[in-house]
């Protein structure tokens, strides 16, 4: 974050301490009545510049400006829960494309996510031209892999690894990276409400992100930034196929302490 600089206008800043209150590094104080920056050795989460009524606090280093807040959004609680509850994993898939409005819609959905200590270190790969090449590299390295799995797994058994067998023939993949585990599962669940609110099925394609991280090659082509592992891989596309009902879950486990 060594780019970015915090700086809060003087005369713009009212004083109302409500950056102070809100900075989870403690990084604000008020001096004669104004907020003043104490170190840009700063976490940049950019509470301070979301709080501050008089947009008196900027951050530099950046290519867009903050959006303006012009209306409240709620999401409908229900509607969640049954989005949630209904969702399925999809593996049929229309031969349909996905717009490029949608998919950037999807994509901004990603970039925009939270991550722990503000990292913003998840990378998207979007899958086009060696998108055959990739599936085609995983399928060879599954059927080298499945004689032995097959010993111990029934299952294995009973599946046929197919040049579909990890994309299923879908329109749309994204590989998404992180250096963090918790970043990238993040940004692929949010995704995932954009995808479906669009009209997608989605499939995270687990199969495929353990061969892109055990196969040099895959990663050579994704050209993977060093420190960083695939998380997960978001298969998207119109589903072919229609779930009538929801599917039983185990009891909730928790505990009120």
């Amino acid at each position: 974050m060594s780019n970015h600089v915090i700086s809060i206008s003087k005369d713009k800043c009212i004083g109302c301490s409500m950056c102070v209150k809100d900075c989870p590094a403690n990084n604000i104080r008020l001096k004669n009545k104004t907020a003043c920056i104490i170190s840009n050795d700063c976490v940049m989460c950019g509470h301070c510049a979301a709080v501050c009524p008089k947009g008196a606090v900027t951050i530099s280093g950046y290519e867009e400006q903050p959006t303006e807040k012009s209306r409240e959004v709620r999401l409908n609680p229900d509607d969640v829960l049954d989005t949630i509850r209904f969702r399925r994993t999809v593996r049929q898939f229309m031969d349909k494309e996905i717009p490029d409005s949608v998919l950037q819609q999807i994509l901004e959905v990603g970039r925009l996510t939270h991550t722990e200590k503000n990292m913003q270190d998840v990378s998207f790969f979007v899958l086009k031209k060696e998108k055959s090449n990739l599936e085609q590299l995983a399928v060879n390295l599954f059927r080298k892999l499945k004689p032995f799995v097959n010993l111990f797994s029934p299952m294995s058994r009973r599946v046929g690894i197919t040049d579909s067998f990890f994309f299923f023939n879908a329109p749309e993949v994204i590989v998404i990276a992180s250096s963090s585990s918790i970043n990238g599962a993040l940004a692929a669940q949010n995704m995932e409400f954009a995808a479906e609110a669009n009209g997608l099925g989605v499939l995270y394609s687990g199969f495929f992100t353990m061969a892109a991280n055990s196969s040099r090659k895959i990663k050579k082509i994704l050209d993977l930034p060093k420190g960083k592992k695939v998380i997960t891989t978001l298969v998207l596309g119109y589903p072919k196929v229609k779930y009538h009902r929801s599917v039983q879950r185990e009891k909730l486990n928790v505990k009120y302490l």
